[in-house]
């Protein structure tokens, strides 16, 4: 490989690293600013967290349909259109003066990320092969995690210095600039059948089921399981999912064609992200809570609170990309899920006295080591046997796994700790002891999900009993 040929490949590298840094980040930047935000928006106690929400909701709906268009538009096409979506509507965002201004921005930002993400793998999978692939993958996998953990201490930071308007703001430059790179250096590749049209209603209808889901969900903090309102609500978001499954079984170009789902390696990627997204995705949303509500620190020193996750998650991803060579899928997933387990099971012992060096540095610390473990496995098995021309979707329906996952997992989490922790305040227990307690709670059950995600890890094949390996593959056996 020439000098230039290099010097373009890092670049193609870096541009699809920044994007999934950035999309992955804004999941988790707002969490430290919710208080702040809660405050200047006049949010309430549970309608704080569709500022997480609205974003995650969107981002999953449209994931599918941004995986194909990658396929079918192009990779370079889509991407920029994702990264200027995405930019605008941080900046919109940024400048909201109202709690609907700010949840309408923010649904628009998962629009332009559920496009971005998706075209970055794209990126990867039609740019690198064998060993460079896995090499590239780890690397894409460690930044995308680490956006997660990095969010949180970026969103202290701006807070505290700045504004939490800053957390939408960074955004913008980071944006133009990666524009401007992609214009000069990003070449347009796209699948031979890109004449085929997207599937629009299938995008919208689980869109509109994921959302109806999750408001669900979250409505019965103040609406009963068993009340005609949460009752009818469910219904609703079930006959919109069976619609889409509907659509996709009899459309000529579906968003996700189901036959994808007859390989081992592609259903048990995603069994697993979905459970492993529950749980991860949670775990942000609660330690921002505990450190500020709780502990009583500020939006500094709690985002500087997620550094050693941070760290944790870099060092995992790094670990786990050379050993998918030598060990295989399936026992880094074992691994993963186990240290996942010790993690949350660790967290659920936090309270006000326990603090951040009782509890959180080492549990925490110790659960994101887990999520760096996990991205690069899932990522390898959920593109493995899928033809390069379908990589978008692939890659689409992985990432959408882990944004249902955490959508749903973090209203149902969410809900049972403000349940919790209300009727423990009712039972005149002090606020900072009832928050910690349904905190705890919630991260049982994320103990209980990553158990399910460990024993989902036997529906991934060995490596050994697959046919027609492509290159993803050969280099992930090694």
């Amino acid at each position: 490989m020439t000098p230039s040929e290099q010097r373009h490949d890092r670049i193609v590298l870096i541009l699809a690293c920044v994007a999934q840094f950035m999309v992955i980040l804004d999941v988790s930047v707002v969490n430290v600013a919710l208080p702040s935000i809660g405050r200047d928006l006049h949010y309430s106690p549970v309608g704080l967290q569709w500022v997480v929400n609205a974003y995650i909701l969107t981002f999953a709906g449209f994931l599918l349909l941004g995986g194909r268009a990658a396929d079918l538009l192009g990779r370079r096409r889509v991407y920029l259109l994702g990264l200027a979506l995405f930019s605008l509507a941080s900046l919109v965002g940024g400048l909201a003066q109202t709690s609907t201004w700010l949840t309408a921005a923010r649904a628009v930002q998962g629009v332009g990320g559920a496009f971005l993400s998706p075209a970055t793998l794209t990126i990867l999978v039609t740019t690198f092969s064998g060993r460079r692939l896995v090499r590239a993958l780890g690397v894409w996998s460690a930044l995308g995690g680490a956006g997660g953990a990095a969010g949180a201490v970026l969103g202290g930071v701006l807070t505290s210095e700045l504004s939490w308007r800053w957390v939408l703001f960074v955004n913008v430059p980071i944006g133009i600039a990666a524009a401007a790179v992609a214009v000069a250096e990003l070449s347009e590749l796209r699948s031979a059948d890109g004449n085929r049209r997207l599937d629009v209603a299938g995008s919208l209808t689980v869109t509109a089921g994921l959302a109806l889901l999750a408001y669900g969900i979250v409505g019965t903090d103040q609406y009963p399981w068993g009340s005609a309102h949460t009752v009818g609500t469910l219904l609703g978001a079930a006959v919109l999912l069976a619609a889409f499954v509907t659509l996709q079984w009899r459309s000529s170009s579906p968003l996700v064609p189901l036959r994808l789902f007859t390989s081992r390696w592609v259903t048990g990627a995603n069994v697993i992200m979905a459970l492993v997204g529950a749980a991860f995705f949670s775990m942000w949303y609660f330690l921002s809570l505990y450190f500020q509500y709780v502990l009583r620190y500020g939006p500094l020193r709690a985002g500087l609170a997620f550094l050693p996750m941070c760290a944790a998650i870099v060092v995992g991803a790094q670990a786990s990309s050379r050993l998918l060579p030598r060990f295989g899928t399936r026992p880094l997933l074992v691994a993963g899920n186990l240290c996942s387990i010790a993690g949350f099971a660790w967290l659920s012992r936090m309270s006000p006295s326990a603090g951040y060096w009782g509890v959180v540095f080492g549990a925490g610390t110790v659960a994101a080591l887990a999520i760096g473990v996990l991205f690069t496995p899932l990522a390898a098995a959920g593109t493995a046997g899928v033809d390069r021309a379908e990589a978008g979707l692939a890659s689409g329906v992985l990432n959408t796994s882990r944004q249902v996952g955490g959508s749903v997992g973090l209203a149902v989490l969410a809900t049972l700790a403000t349940d919790r922790s209300r009727t423990l305040v009712h039972d005149a227990v002090p606020a900072a002891a009832a928050l910690s307690t349904g905190y705890a709670d919630a991260f049982v059950v994320a103990a209980g999900l990553s158990v399910a995600a460990l024993a989902a890890v036997w529906l991934v094949p060995r490596e050994r009993a697959r046919t027609e390996p492509n290159e993803t593959e050969l280099a992930t056996a090694g």
